[in-house]
C-alpha cells in the first residue's frame, strides 16, 4: 500500500490534532485542585471535574492536595521559665484554602509549617514554668494554634489543630515530682484527720450538752411534778384536819377516832415494810389494833347512813376498848 504525500500530511495532522484535543482536557479528582501557568505565569485554578487548557500555551503547574492533612513535630527539648529541660513533641493538623498561594507563596509548605511548629513549641513553653506546663496543656494548644495559623495564613493554609502529645520532664525531676506528690497526699490526709477528729468531738460535745438539758428539763420536770403532788397532798390533809375540827366543834368524835385509827395503822405499816426490820415489836396489844379496826368499820358504815346516830356511840367505845373487842 503506497501513500502519496497528500495523505501522509493529513495523517499526521490528524495524529497531531487527537494530541492536541488530549492535551486541551484536564480531568482533576475530588480533593485536589491544579493551578494553570501561561508561559510559565500564574493564570488560574481548575477544581474538580473536567478543565480545559490551551495546548503548546498554557501548561499545569502543582497539583494541590485540599484535604486535611497531618505532620508529626518529632521530639524536641525545651527549656523551661524555671530553668527545667524538657522533651515534647506534638502533631499538627493543617488543610489548603488556597491552591496558587501554597504553591507560590511559600517553597517546601510542608517543611516551612513543621518547622514554625518547633520554634512556636520552644517559644510558648520556655515561657512557663514546669507545673504550668504539665497542668495546662490545653492552654499550651491553644497558643500554639493562634500564633502558627496567623503566621501561616499568607501561605493559603488553615491550621486547625495542633496537639502535643507528650512532655517528658528528666528522671530525677520526675522522682522529685514523685516525693512531693506524695508528701502533699500526706499532708491532706494529715488534714483531713484532723478535721475528723475535730468534728468528731464538737458532735459529742453537742450531744453531751444536749443531753444534760434534757436531763436537766427532766428534773426540773419531776420536781414541778413532785412538788404538785405534795401541794395536793398537803391540801388534802390540810382539807381532812378542818373537817376533824369541824367536827370535833359540833361534838363528833368519830371523825377524831378516824383519824386516830388512820395514823395508827399507818405507823404499824411503815414499821412491817421497814427494808431493814427483821423482827417487829408491838408495843400495844393485838387487841386494840382489832378494835381500832372495827371502829373504822363502823365509821364507815356510819357515813353511808346505815348505823344511825347510835353507831357513832357505840364507835367512841369500840376502838379503844379492849373489851370491845373480845366481845
Amino acid at each position: 500500500m503506497i501513500f502519496d504525500t497528500g495523505q501522509i500530511v493529513a495523517l499526521i495532522f490528524l495524529v497531531f490534532a487527537i494530541i492536541t484535543l488530549a492535551a486541551m482536557v484536564r480531568q482533576v479528582p475530588q480533593g485536589r485542585h491544579y493551578t494553570v501557568e501561561r508561559f510559565g505565569r500564574y493564570s488560574r485554578t481548575l477544581t474538580p471535574g473536567l478543565g480545559l487548557v490551551i495546548p503548546y500555551i498554557e501548561t499545569v503547574g502543582a497539583k494541590v492536595v485540599m484535604m486535611e492533612q497531618v505532620l508529626d513535630v518529632p521530639t524536641q527539648e525545651v527549656i523551661t521559665k524555671d530553668n527545667a529541660t524538657v522533651r515534647a513533641d506534638g502533631v499538627l493538623f493543617y488543610q489548603v484554602v488556597d491552591a496558587a498561594r501554597a504553591t507560590y507563596q511559600v517553597a517546601q509548605l510542608d517543611y516551612a509549617l513543621l518547622n514554625l511548629t518547633m520554634t512556636n513549641i520552644r517559644t510558648v513553653m520556655g515561657a512557663m514554668d514546669l507545673d504550668s506546663l504539665l497542668s495546662h496543656r490545653d492552654e499550651i494548644n491553644v497558643r500554639l494554634l493562634s500564633v502558627v495559623d496567623a503566621a501561616a495564613s499568607p501561605w493559603g493554609v488553615k491550621v486547625t489543630r495542633i496537639e502535643i502529645k507528650d512532655i517528658v520532664p528528666p528522671a530525677d525531676l520526675v522522682g522529685a515530682m514523685g516525693r512531693q506528690m506524695k508528701a502533699e497526699r500526706e499532708r491532706r490526709a494529715a488534714i483531713l484527720e484532723a478535721e475528723g477528729a475535730r468534728q468528731s468531738a464538737i458532735l459529742k460535745a453537742e450531744g453531751e450538752k444536749q443531753a444534760q438539758i434534757l436531763a436537766a428539763e427532766g428534773r426540773k420536770e419531776a420536781a414541778f411534778r413532785d412538788a404538785e403532788a405534795r401541794e395536793r397532798q398537803a391540801e388534802a390533809e390540810a382539807n381532812a384536819t378542818r373537817a376533824v375540827s369541824e367536827a370535833i366543834a359540833k361534838g363528833d368524835t368519830a371523825g377524831v377516832n378516824y383519824l386516830i385509827a388512820e395514823k395508827y395503822v399507818a405507823a404499824f405499816a411503815k414499821l412491817a415494810t421497814a427494808p431493814n426490820q427483821k423482827v417487829v415489836i408491838v408495843p400495844a396489844e393485838m387487841g386494840g389494833l382489832v378494835g381500832t379496826l372495827g371502829g373504822i368499820a363502823e365509821l364507815a358504815k356510819s357515813a353511808l347512813g346505815n348505823g344511825g346516830g347510835s353507831t357513832g356511840g357505840e364507835t367512841q367505845r369500840r376502838p379503844w376498848s379492849d373489851k370491845g373487842s373480845k366481845e
